[in-house]
């Protein structure tokens, strides 16, 4: 008999498929990778998202790398199905109907977890309403808590007439779900038999059964309007419970969840430590981000994994075991690995990459903090390094938000370098990262290059996708590298110290080029070009110690006996 869902996980985005734009970046692959492995571990969840049928964002880029976005077409039917109910939510005094789309998440066992879409483009709708669920991350204030109204209230409507009536924990990924916790309370109100009055019961009720995690120390990304606005689109009586539970004067999305769960978590050890500085007077707890490690491996490593770990696909604390696999073996699969990245790139974007040059990836959510033009500070040092420790080609992928100018002045910048550049170093920049091409990058890369300004990368995943492939990580010591980093045995850090700051301080751009120019010149370079056998043990090594730790299936472990509790304390 197969148990009911009893956990319910509600996110903004989730990277399903490349073929369904439903997510942006991390946070949304994240959520995919979540409920992947809850699906390969029989964990009773069901999901619930927005449908976003015009997608984040088709990115076009110039010859000079400036960036416009188009919608995204995506034909819903082939992916997921659509279901018979239908919801409604209260939105500015309006009735907007909403129904939903069902994708199944199969595990390895074949335990299926339900993913809910939610969509408002039904012919019951106004026109505007029936706009709400069509862009992630797309408009204003006002269409941002529209849908969040929608996801909140809407999404655990839909759960409650799917007859999902004995759910003991609701997961908020980010603050985008917590107007989640007013539809908690007005549940419990009406159960109650009251329509006014908020007891600190009720309250105590619904964070019992909530959980939060929180993703980013930086500011933009927790959700807060005005309370004019908010007021408008929810109500003076929603607004009066939102009072109740310590909402003043702004609606803080954020503040919200913290408020309204019983867990709270940020996404690695430093994280959790900024996040409770942020936020004082909130026990916040560490669980470490992972990977899905099956849809993140090339098909060499898949194959690879398979003759030599045959549990790793159900047991990904075996990869422990690549430590046994010969470097001849590693290094064949990462070579048939390479081959295609560098196909692609030389197909996509006539870079001339040669596959006997080292390969160094960046490819992320493009924004300021993230520092994509780090490695090009100073231009003829590198150069140098290039000529004297040995040629290097540098592959770069991923969208600005469309509102974000320094992201966007980012990438034509990148572009910039790379003229510059030719004849002396190959730059490319693919365009539309989406899942497809990270799991290509991560794979092919001989280096993965990571240069966040610390304390701003909560924990980043991408250099986990590019361990699973045995590829190491050149990283500023945040997010989990903090946790991953074995000098010259995982890879190598830029800078040889965790910044104690809980905010970014002057003067690290320039020491941070310095660190990584060193370490490629007297560290990276050299071994990957005089002493291969070296580079290999550290490539195996990247499998066995950090493949094997940061995927999902061990951070859904942890979630399942910290966060979630449902088996006996």
């Amino acid at each position: 008999m197969v148990q009911p869902p009893l956990v319910a996980y509600f996110s903004m985005e989730i990277g399903l498929e490349s073929g369904m734009p439903t997510y942006s970046g991390g946070l949304g692959v994240l959520a995919g990778d979540t409920i992947r492995s809850a699906a390969d571990l029989d964990v009773p969840m069901v999901a619930v998202s927005l449908l976003h049928r015009r997608g984040y964002f088709f990115q076009r880029l110039d010859v000079q790398g400036h960036q416009t976005e188009e919608p995204v077409a995506w034909p819903v039917n082939d992916f997921a199905e659509l279901i018979d109910e239908r919801v409604t939510v209260d939105i500015e005094d309006r009735t907007v109907h909403v129904r939903a789309w069902r994708y199944r998440v199969t595990g390895e066992s074949g335990h299926v977890v339900p993913v809910y879409l939610l969509d408002t483009d039904v012919s019951e709708n106004q026109p505007w309403d029936r706009t709400l669920t069509d862009v992630l991350y797309g408009g204003d204030d006002h269409y941002r808590l529209c849908q969040e109204v929608v996801l909140g209230i809407g999404g655990l409507r839909l759960l409650r007439s799917l007859g999902y009536r004995d759910l003991l924990r609701f997961h908020m990924n980010e603050g985008h779900a917590a107007l989640l916790v007013l539809a908690l309370v007005e549940e419990k109100l009406a159960l109650q038999g009251q329509s006014e009055s908020l007891s600190t019961d009720v309250i105590d009720a619904v964070r019992e059964q909530c959980v939060f995690t929180t993703h980013t120390p930086v500011p933009a990304g927790h959700d807060q309007f005005p309370e004019e606005l908010a007021r408008n689109v929810l109500g003076e009586q929603r607004w009066a419970r939102l009072k109740d539970c310590g909402i003043e004067q702004r609606l803080n999305l954020t503040q919200l969840a913290l408020r309204g769960s019983r867990y709270v978590n940020g996404v690695a050890m430093k994280h959790g430590e900024v996040s409770h500085s942020m936020f004082p007077g909130y026990p916040i707890h560490s669980i470490t981000n992972g990977v899905h490690a099956v849809t993140w491996t090339a098909p060499s490593f898949q194959k690879l994994f398979d003759t030599h770990l045959p549990d790793w696909r159900r047991d990904q604390l075996s990869l422990r075991y690549a430590v046994g696999i010969s470097t001849s073996e590693i290094w064949a699969a990462h070579v048939e690995a390479k081959r295609t990245l560098v196909e692609h790139v030389n197909r996509e974007s006539n870079a001339g990459f040669d596959r006997e040059v080292l390969t160094i990836g960046f490819a992320r959510r493009f924004a300021a903090y993230k520092r994509a033009g780090l490695i090009f500070q100073d231009l003829e040092r590198l150069k140098k390094i290039a000529r004297s420790a040995g040629p290097i080609q540098i592959v770069f992928a991923g969208k600005a938000h469309p509102h974000d100018r320094d992201g966007k002045d980012l990438i034509a910048h990148i572009h910039e370098m790379r003229d510059a550049l030719q004849g002396t170093i190959a730059v490319s920049y693919l365009t539309n990262y989406d899942m497809e091409v990270a799991k290509m990058l991560c794979a092919g890369a001989d280096l993965w290059l990571n240069t966040p300004l610390p304390p701003l990368e909560a924990s980043g995943t991408s250099g986990m996708k590019a361990a699973m492939n045995g590829v190491p990580s050149l990283s500023v010591l945040d997010g989990w590298w903090i946790e991953g980093h074995l000098e010259g045995v995982t890879g190598w850090s830029i800078g040889d110290r965790v910044e104690a700051c809980l905010e970014p301080q002057p003067g690290m751009d320039s020491c941070h080029a310095g660190e990584l120019y060193r370490k490629l010149e007297e560290q990276v370079l050299p071994c990957f070009y005089k002493d291969q056998e070296r580079f290999i043990g550290i490539m195996r090594h990247a499998i066995a110690l950090n493949g094997a730790f940061f995927n999902t299936q061990r951070m859904v472990a942890q979630y399942l006996h910290d966060a979630y509790r449902l088996g006996p304390a």
